[in-house]
């Protein structure tokens, strides 16, 4: 029987490395081959391949119709980014081919469309996944199938002018003590861009005024929200990221941070042109309010995958760029110190009875950056930039006195 003679059959990409999975992008040309060692002399009527590349989203949620009644609802919805079929070897008159024993390739190429696709997702409601997968038709046998991923990142160039824009914000939120006011505590923040890449540091700029007779503890987070669409319905997972703690804040007293660091871990690229899955971040400035709800100050965050051009140049191409960042991905992604809060313990109340109505079941994802690439928080395993020292390498000797510049 021909199984028996089907030694190997496989799929290889074309990859600058054997070892590292293929990454490509809008317009790319993926290319490979299929290869087949047979260990007898062998009929086969056809090899046949298959592209897709498909964003799908599906869960369920229980309702109830009454005292004594309960369905289940079911929300699903699917969005094609690729969908391409060629021939790699078939007879032209539809007669039986007869293959030697040995190894056999069949070398495969094709190009993604040109149009803007979609960055490769895992998550707990959805995935974008790209795929190739291939037939092995033979007489009197079952058709043999293979499937391999391949991985799409869509490059998002932080160098443009929305994503180089400062952020910034101003809130305040009175005290109460039963039915007293006692005070008002504000927030004022910013930052200098919207658009970072992993691993860079993100200096916050904010002033604390609190106005009221109790101590505060200002905070930062960068959270991350995913967001699954299907039938006008929307399910969203949230988690912290990244956190950055403050100093105390005494009653009547302010506190001003004067670029307070708080670095961005390896996590996925922000998803924003789907339109069934989608993944945002966000640096959300806080404080507890004695007596009321903890007041928050959102500024919206993008995570790029083309990183800052240093002094404004663009000697690089984007797509030089692009290319150099995909190395990022093998680098090992650096033990966390200590897991992230919930992120129930960082939205203010309101928030956290809105979220609880529209999402039930909402699973704790507190710990999830020890997960792997592209899981509930997608991780994106990029080297962060190096690193600017504020100490001069050069001084100058003690003996030289600094000129004046009035002189």
């Amino acid at each position: 029987m021909i199984f028996d003679k089907l030694k190997k059959f496989d799929i290889v990409f074309d990859s600058p490395e054997m070892d590292s999975p293929p990454v490509f992008s809008s317009g790319d040309v993926v290319s490979g081959k299929v290869v087949l060692e047979l260990t007898g002399e062998s009929k086969v009527e056809s090899v046949k391949l298959h592209a897709e590349g498909f964003a799908k989203v599906h869960w369920t949620e229980s309702r109830s119709a009454g005292s004594s009644t309960a369905y289940t609802q079911n929300y699903s919805d699917e969005v094609e980014y690729l969908n391409r079929r060629e021939v790699l070897l078939q007879a032209d008159n539809g007669e039986l081919m007869v293959l030697s024993a040995g190894r056999h390739e069949y070398p495969f190429s094709f190009q993604l469309p040109e149009e803007t696709l979609v960055t490769s997702f895992e998550g707990k409601h959805g995935s974008i996944r790209y795929w190739v997968k291939v037939k092995l038709h033979r007489p009197w046998n079952t058709v043999k199938k293979i499937k391999k991923e391949f991985t799409v990142i869509e490059p998002i160039d932080i160098n443009t002018p929305s994503l180089l824009a400062p952020q910034a914000g101003t809130k305040e939120k009175m005290a109460r003590i039963w039915y007293r006011n006692c005070g008002q505590v504000s927030i004022t923040a910013k930052i200098e861009r919207k658009g970072y890449t992993p691993g860079e540091v993100i200096p916050v700029f904010a002033e604390f005024d609190n106005s009221t007779s109790r101590s505060v503890v200002p905070k930062a987070y960068i959270t991350q929200t995913q967001t699954f669409i299907a039938r006008g319905t929307t399910k969203k997972k949230q988690a912290v990221v990244a956190t950055l703690c403050g100093d105390i804040v005494g009653a009547r007293r302010r506190e001003t941070w004067h670029g307070r660091a708080i670095k961005i871990p390896p996590v996925g690229p922000s998803i924003l042109q789907c339109r069934i899955i989608k993944v945002e971040y966000m640096l959300r400035v806080c404080v507890d309010v004695p007596g009321t709800s903890k007041l928050s100050l959102e500024l919206p965050l993008v995570m790029g995958t083309i990183p800052l051009h240093p002094f404004g140049s663009r000697t690089s191409s984007v797509s030089s760029q692009y290319s150099l960042n995909m190395e990022w991905i093998r680098m090992a992604i650096p033990e966390q110190p200590e897991p992230p809060p919930d992120y129930s313990s960082v939205v203010t109340d309101e928030e956290a009875v809105q979220n609880s109505t529209a999402i039930q079941h909402e699973e704790d994802l507190s710990g999830v950056l020890q997960l792997s690439l592209m899981a509930y928080v997608q991780e994106f395993r990029l080297r962060p930039p190096p690193v600017y020292s504020e100490v001069d390498p050069n001084p100058q000797p003690f003996s030289m006195r600094p000129r004046c510049m009035t002189c």
